[in-house]
């Protein structure tokens, strides 16, 4: 007996193979983007670390300025009552004056030339997050290399 059209088996299902498929271009392009954007946020919290890094040591340095500061205000206080109160009768007042004016002012200007230096150390500029955007110019630029 002959088998009628409604009654034949369905052709068998492809198989499916083993090798891997192409991903197609708009697959790419999508990882490209979300590579990208990966990159970028990855950058951007690199340059934060380096941004807190140099500001914490520009907020030192602050400090021992605002340090030589007081003690300049220091100077001319201390300067002051020392001369009244101390060495009112050991020596000429104007010259008791003058000694404990000169003592603050060497620890003002020590003060001062450590803040300055530390200051002049201080780097805002993110080198690391630099180094890598240029780094990544020049991969995207020649990306098997």
């Amino acid at each position: 007996m002959a088998l009628s059209f409604q009654e034949r088996p369905a052709p068998p299902a492809p198989e499916a193979s083993s090798a891997p498929s192409e991903p197609s271009i708009g697959d790419l392009i999508g990882e490209i983007g979300q590579d990208l954007s990966q990159l970028v946020r990855d950058e951007i919290e690199l340059a934060k670390a380096e941004i807190k890094q140099e500001s914490a040591k520009a907020g030192k340095a602050v400090g021992m300025l605002g340090g030589a500061g007081y003690a300049g205000h220091l100077v001319l206080l201390l300067g002051s009552l020392t001369v009244v109160f101390a060495l009112a009768n050991v020596m000429d007042l104007a010259w008791a004056a003058l000694i404990v004016t000169a003592v603050w002012a060497v620890v003002g200007a020590v003060l001062y030339v450590m803040g300055r230096k530390r200051l002049r150390a201080v780097n805002l500029k993110p080198e690391q997050t630099m180094e890598t955007l240029k780094e990544d110019a020049r991969w995207a630029r020649h990306p098997t290399s």
